[in-house]
């Protein structure tokens, strides 16, 4: 069973945010299965990485797109990646150094960040999307 099923209400109708986040939930849905499954360590590092890599060039594509377009919360929006990329950089950090396993407590704060993130955050610049000129982003 995975830990987020896809569905339209994650949709924005901005496609390329759309895609990411499709992306976004099947890593976790991966960690997911990882930790339940009790998969190697080395597979749950290497899905960490990128996770943490995936994260860092979406963040960057959603920011490029909202200076472009003066979206008005960038500097709240940012806040929000770069408290998310530290969490997950001390999920990684403490996991190297054997201190912690990924636990359900860790997926569960991936889950809940995420899902918060589309559909409240990340929503408010889809709806800003929309009154842009040929609703391109």
């Amino acid at each position: 069973m995975p830990l987020i099923e896809w569905s339209s209400r994650f949709e924005l109708g901005v496609m390329e945010f759309d895609e990411h986040h499709k992306h976004f939930v099947s890593l976790l849905n991966k960690i997911h299965d990882y930790v339940t499954t009790g998969a190697s360590y080395d597979s749950l590092e290497a899905v960490l990485e990128e996770l943490a890599d995936y994260a860092t060039y979406h963040f960057a594509a959603e920011v490029y797109w909202m200076r472009v377009y003066k979206y008005p919360d960038l500097k709240q929006h940012q806040k929000e990646h770069e408290r998310f990329s530290t969490r997950v950089a001390e999920i990684q950090k403490e996991f190297y150094g054997g201190k912690t396993e990924l636990s359900h407590d860790v997926l569960a704060f991936l889950k809940n960040w995420l899902s918060y993130h589309i559909l409240n955050t990340d929503a408010e610049y889809g709806r800003f999307a929309m009154g842009l000129p040929h609703n391109k982003r």
